[in-house]
């Protein structure tokens, strides 16, 4: 499948009471249809909460990324388990990806369904039916290229059981631990070194490079994660000499998140010539909508902004629904459609007959399922009506919320619509 087709099939899907916050008048439409009306966001029928992705800011941090990679001579894998939105893969793969990272089994099945071909699982498989559909998946499409950790003896033992007569073996990365006390992963070298040989005595498994995650560091600093990271790309070097990749193309070596990217960047630009090329593979995911919270304080383009900057590309607009007091309001959004995970909304900007200016004297407190507690100034400018635009922190927890996802121009056209699958 082609990244038209796969548009061309989300298109096809009928707007209906599964998706909240579009207009009720255009049930029935196809998704494609209710696009080419291009449909003004706040005059265009729309239900409040709504969540909009802004088609401009979207751009941009796409295109940013991309130059990016490009300068430090990574590849590029974004996680999707950020947005779970195949039309997301196609215009990152189309920005230059090399493939998707994904955590769980069922995301693969979603990116293959929409005919992703590279995919990275940063994630160990010790599921029969699962590992089943994958070697299915390997064994009916000779351009289907899997990659998934490692990250134990038992597991690999597993693994080679679940795969027992497959046709194609599936590539490994020996995953290393972000350290003691941190997440998955092999905790020592002299670990990772009985995992490969664990691979090395299968005939299912391939060992393919190394791979971990550096936000996991423990109490991670600029010092500790550029430590960490050698210990990685050390462990590629030790590999590499003990003749455990002969016979690939390429040695994977694999990292990054959203909030050390430079790091990886740093380190990898260090990685000495190995006896193969190495796909220097980085997954950061969050930069896609990038956010109004966690990321924006953790990015690393504000340590390096000669860089460039992302751009928060969401904002959630709501309704004040009751003014009890000088002190309080409260709006028609909560748990239900906001990240809280992380961090509170933050009300940005307040909209009353067309007009917009800035939220003064503002500010989310709490969630309940369907509002937000609003403290209020006691001169703040807000009535039972008004449109609020919330910025919210932690993409990851923002997209699984919302299941048709209208991606709005800057002067409110509603230009098409973003499915997710979580």
């Amino acid at each position: 499948m082609t990244a038209s087709e796969a548009a061309a099939r989300l298109a096809a899907d009928r707007v209906d009471h599964r998706f909240k916050g579009l207009p009720p008048d255009a049930e029935g439409l196809t998704v494609g249809e209710l696009a080419a009306q291009r449909r003004d966001l706040f005059t265009g029928g729309f239900t409040t909460p709504v969540l909009a992705l802004s088609a401009e800011r979207l751009t941009h941090n796409l295109e940013l990324m991309e130059t990016y990679a490009v300068r430090h001579g990574l590849a590029f894998a974004p996680h999707g388990k950020t947005s779970m939105a195949p039309q997301l893969f196609w215009r990152q793969i189309e920005h230059g990806a090399w493939g998707i990272t994904l955590a769980v089994p069922h995301q693969v099945r979603v990116a293959r369904e929409f005919g992703i071909e590279r995919i990275f699982l940063a994630n160990e498989i010790v599921d029969t039916a699962a590992l089943r559909w994958i070697a299915s998946e390997l064994a009916a499409d000779p351009d289907f290229r899997f990659v998934c950790y490692v990250d134990s003896v038992r597991g690999v033992e597993l693994m080679d059981a679940a795969l027992d007569g497959s046709t194609r073996p599936v590539d490994v990365v020996v995953e290393l631990a972000a350290g003691a006390g941190a997440r998955t992963g092999v905790r020592t070298e002299a670990e990772c070194a009985a995992v490969a040989d664990a691979v090395a005595a299968t005939r299912t498994l391939r060992l393919v490079g190394v791979a971990g995650y550096e936000g996991e560091v423990p109490g991670a600093d600029p010092e500790r994660v550029h430590a960490w990271l050698r210990r990685l790309t050390a462990l590629a070097v030790d590999f590499d000499k003990a003749g455990r990749f002969e016979g690939l193309a390429e040695i994977v070596v694999s990292a990054g998140g959203s909030a050390w990217f430079d790091a990886v960047a740093d380190v990898f630009s260090e990685l000495p010539d190995l006896s193969l090329p190495a796909l220097k593979l980085l997954r950061s995911g969050a930069y896609v909508s990038h956010d109004d919270g966690h990321y924006r304080r953790l990015t690393p383009f504000a340590r390096v902004p000669e860089e460039g900057a992302l751009h928060p590309a969401f904002r959630l607009w709501a309704q004040v629904v009751s003014r009890p007091s000088p002190e309080q309001a409260f709006v028609n959004a909560g748990k239900r459609d906001a990240a809280y995970d992380l961090d509170l909304p933050e009300v940005q900007v307040v909209r009353r007959d067309g007009a917009e200016r800035p939220a003064t004297g503002l500010t989310v407190t709490a969630l309940s399922d369907q509002h937000a507690w609003v403290r209020t100034d006691p001169k703040a400018d807000v009535e039972v009506g008004d449109w609020v635009g919330l910025g919210l922190s932690h993409p990851c927890t923002s997209f699984d919320k919302w299941q048709l996802i209208p991606l709005v121009e800057a002067d409110g056209t509603v230009v098409d619509y973003v499915r997710t699958f979580f």
